[in-house]
């Protein structure tokens, strides 16, 4: 208990953007994905999710980790109207999600989303590292506190910016309790527990942090973490369970869209400032990772932007 107490209290939460969200026509996004981690609950309709179809209830919540790709269906996937990549539908997402408030009949899926960040000493994306898939959650608190973000947001009154981060910590503390009290990925929160016990690593992650734009060789950083060069790979893959390298570009592109959602820089510019002098390569890093273009994550972002 004491290592999940440290967890919690080593945890940077930040609000990042709300919305409510009506579907119309049944359609599904076959590599769905999103940056930062996501929770939704469904008011009305069918939203289906994960390999294996499965249904969320209505009034249920539904736990989106960062990064994590899987196909999501809104409404009936025996009668889509469309099925599309996440790129298809980041040309095409203003034809089927409307933050207009229409209460027409056909509406097919009917849904309140909070995203929020969730790091470890502001460094590392926690849900993340803990490689878990999207999850159900029952529980009236986490209902009650979307509900009450979504309702702050809307009506701006003095001090709604601090009750909006008050509530989000409350949600991702909710959640956390949640795992733990249903024994779900016990084995992960307990590995996750190696970022408290070397502090060499909370320099090394820190660092990494504040040079995105620079130099990240492998020599570097065995210099702020006291290695050899031979080892710091070895050193930081057993205590993270990924190579430095593939950590950092994950750190870069995370940037990247913080930059595009809220900035006006200029692709290029966006680039530069998270490490990459060659635009053309980091447009391609970009699009692999998260398989729509900068440009198009940039619109995305702003659809649910409040």
């Amino acid at each position: 208990m004491e290592d999940y107490n440290k967890i919690i209290e080593s945890l940077g939460i930040r609000y990042l953007k709300s919305n409510n969200i009506i579907v119309n026509s049944p359609f599904q996004i076959v590599d769905y994905q999103e940056t930062d981690n996501a929770i939704l609950i469904l008011k009305r309709g069918k939203l289906f999710y994960g390999e294996e179809r499965n249904e969320l209830k209505e009034g249920h919540a539904l736990f989106i980790p960062a990064g994590k790709i899987q196909p999501i269906t809104f409404g009936d996937p025996a009668n889509l109207d469309a099925q599309l990549t996440q790129e298809e539908f980041g040309y095409r997402q203003m034809e089927f999600f409307h933050t207009d408030g229409r209460t027409d009949e056909h509406i097919v899926s009917d849904f309140s989303m909070v995203v929020f960040e969730t790091k470890v000493f502001d460094t590392v994306n926690f849900f993340s590292t803990l490689d878990i898939p999207p999850f159900s959650i029952e529980n009236p608190k986490v209902n009650t506190l979307i509900y009450e973000i979504m309702k702050e947001q809307s009506q701006a009154l003095v001090g709604s910016q601090r009750m909006i981060k008050l509530r989000t910590e409350l949600l991702c503390i909710e959640i956390i309790r949640h795992i733990l009290t249903r024994q779900l990925f016990v084995e992960q929160m307990t590995t996750n527990s190696t970022y408290f016990k070397d502090p060499r690593l909370i320099s090394l992650l820190k660092f990494i942090k504040d040079n995105l734009d620079g130099e990240l060789t492998n020599k570097r950083l065995s210099e702020i973490a006291d290695v050899s060069e031979d080892y710091v790979g070895q050193y930081f893959k057993t205590l993270t369970g990924i190579n430095p390298q593939d950590y950092i570009e994950y750190q870069r592109m995370e940037h990247a869209v913080d930059l595009l959602r809220t900035t006006k820089m200029s692709i290029r510019d966006i680039g530069r400032a998270c490490g990459y002098k060659d635009t053309a390569y980091f447009c391609r890093r970009f699009k692999m990772m998260y398989g729509i273009p900068a440009g198009k994550m940039r619109k995305r972002e702003t659809l649910m932007n409040v």
